[in-house]
């Protein structure tokens, strides 16, 4: 054979080998591309996939925080769900106080009740008419609803009049000092909280003939309420020091008794002994001129 035909023939043979290959390869369902190198592999294709990797892994991390968010509110519903919580009473009947948040139920140290807060509550914004905190002959001081701390709230003090716009005053504090005029006057205080009025109480500060007239008029009961104290304290020490001398004496005293009983007994079986002895006169002359008339008529026989 010839150095060509030799030639041809190995080619020929290498060719059809390479079809035998790709055709396995194709039958088969293999990737041709995953058993070559990635070196050999295109520029185009290594970034596309370098790119899906990292959009994958992302995904992945993203689902797992998601997975690690839910679980905790998971978690704390289930908390919540079982804990049960009740309000206290509030400190006011008007106006803004506090109140105490109680926990009825999951309470540490297996307490049935623990205080889990203090709230602020609110009551109806019209408190009427209150009382001077303190008042004297010549002045009178007046406080407004409040809670502490005291300068969280803004506070309007008005003068009211009569048939009149009532005087705002530029007093802006908690607290108000007025000295009494020749006629009564109404103040008012509206408390504010975030410009909203949260409770409004009025006062009357009246003359100082008025409150002298007032003050004469009232019943001076504090006199007699300290006589009866004083009076019913003194009758229950009494009765404590006779308790104590009766029962570290009871011996004396049980004998004392029993003497009294016994000279009252005596009397008693005197006047018994008299009694029958009375009674047996009286019987004896009855009894006398029947044994004479018996003694007759044995004599006669």
């Amino acid at each position: 054979m010839s150095p060509g035909g030799a030639g041809c023939s190995n080619g020929l043979l290498l060719t059809v080998g390479w079809l035998l290959l790709a055709g396995l390869r194709s039958a088969c369902g293999t990737n041709v591309t995953a058993v070559q190198d990635p070196s050999l592999a295109p520029e185009g294709e290594g970034e596309n996939e370098g790119e899906n990797e990292g959009e994958e892994e992302a995904e992945n991390e993203a689902e797992a925080e998601s997975e690690a968010q839910t679980l905790p509110e998971e978690d704390v519903s289930n908390n919540t769900a079982v804990k049960e919580v009740e309000f206290g009473m509030c400190t006011v009947t008007c106006g803004v106080g506090i109140r105490e948040v109680i926990l009825t139920n999951g309470c540490p140290g297996g307490e049935s009740k623990c205080i889990v807060r203090v709230e602020e509550c609110r009551g109806p914004v019209d408190c009427g008419w209150g009382r001077p905190i303190s008042e004297s002959l010549d002045s009178v001081r007046m406080a407004c609803t409040h809670i502490s701390p005291v300068n969280r709230f803004k506070y309007i003090w008005k003068l009211l009049r009569p048939e009149q716009q009532p005087v705002i005053l530029a007093n802006d504090s908690a607290i108000l000092e007025v000295r009494r005029e020749v006629r009564p006057l109404v103040f008012e205080c509206d408390t504010l909280d975030n410009n909203e009025i949260v409770a409004s109480i009025k006062f009357t500060v009246y003359t100082t003939s008025e409150l002298q007239m007032k003050r004469s008029s009232r019943p001076d009961t504090d006199a007699v309420l300290v006589f009866v104290l004083t009076i019913g304290v003194i009758i229950c020490i009494f009765v404590i020091f006779v308790l104590i001398f009766i029962i570290i004496n009871w011996g004396a005293v049980k004998s004392f008794w029993g003497e009294k009983s016994s000279s009252t007994e005596i009397p008693s079986e005197l006047s018994s002994v008299r009694y029958k002895d009375s009674t047996s006169l009286d019987q004896s002359p009855t009894e006398i001129p029947g044994t004479e008339d018996d003694a007759l008529s044995e004599w006669n026989e």
